[in-house]
């Protein structure tokens, strides 16, 4: 049995991803405030936690983590999956509130699951695997998403120090920028007035010209190639590699 613990599940990638998993024979542990109806059997268990709060996360989430440990899997994959993109906004216009909370999700949060795998996973004799769901905003800047983007470039950095602390035969820890496609992000995105978000005529033309693709055919993909292929440990890969 092989097993996957995927974050942020309710919906959007996260959920296509636990889906396409539980599809191919994975034992499936979401972690998230809620999960999808969608995702459910003998196969599936879910940890309710909220991310964005990382100090409350080991109480929440290791038990799941034992349990799924015991169950002994052949090998074992964690999806840092879950983000938010707010807040929308220049510099000078921000709420820190939100700025505190996306920060907390989309970067602290990724540690401190990490951190709780790496623990409760710890003999390499099983081959173990993290998947940080970055973007490419973490390299190009999108004008009133500051806060999103520098999110995903320090998601890309605790890629690169957890290879370079962890280079044994059969871990791998990986980057992904998934390219783009239709999730509640992209709509909250483009329905933005351009006063607040310089950006919104770019994501409004994703739409419009048909480029957003389906995150259930991006899931499958990135389960095949990434999660059951071969990949290389400290690289982040792009939705063009696979």
């Amino acid at each position: 049995m092989h097993a996957a613990i995927v974050t942020g599940v309710s919906r959007g990638l996260g959920e296509a991803l636990a889906g396409a998993l539980l599809a191919r024979g994975f034992a499936v542990l979401g972690v998230g405030r809620t999960a999808s109806v969608n995702l459910k059997g003998r196969l599936y268990e879910h940890a309710a936690c909220d991310l964005a709060q990382p100090a409350l996360i080991a109480a929440s989430v290791t038990p799941a983590l034992r349990a799924l440990a015991g169950r002994r899997p052949d090998s074992v994959t964690l999806v840092n999956n879950a983000a938010v993109p707010t807040p929308i906004g220049r510099i000078g216009h921000l709420d820190a509130a939100e700025v505190e909370s996306a920060l907390a999700t989309n970067a602290a949060a990724p540690v401190v699951m990490a951190d709780l795998f790496l623990r409760t996973f710890s003999d390499d004799a099983v081959p173990r695997r993290i998947i940080n769901i970055s973007s490419g905003a973490a390299q190009a800047a999108i004008a009133g998403s500051a806060v999103y983007s520098m999110s995903k470039a320090a998601l890309e950095m605790l890629t690169r120090s957890i290879a370079a602390e962890h280079d044994t035969p059969r871990f791998r820890c990986i980057s992904l920028r998934p390219g783009i496609f239709e999730t509640g992000m992209q709509v909250y995105m483009r329905s933005r007035d351009p006063a607040e978000f310089p950006s919104v005529a770019m994501f409004r033309g994703f739409k419009e010209n048909g480029l957003l693709k389906d995150p259930a055919d991006v899931a499958a993909r990135i389960v095949d190639s990434l999660v059951q292929g071969a990949v290389e440990n400290g690289r982040t890969y792009s939705h063009t590699d696979f």
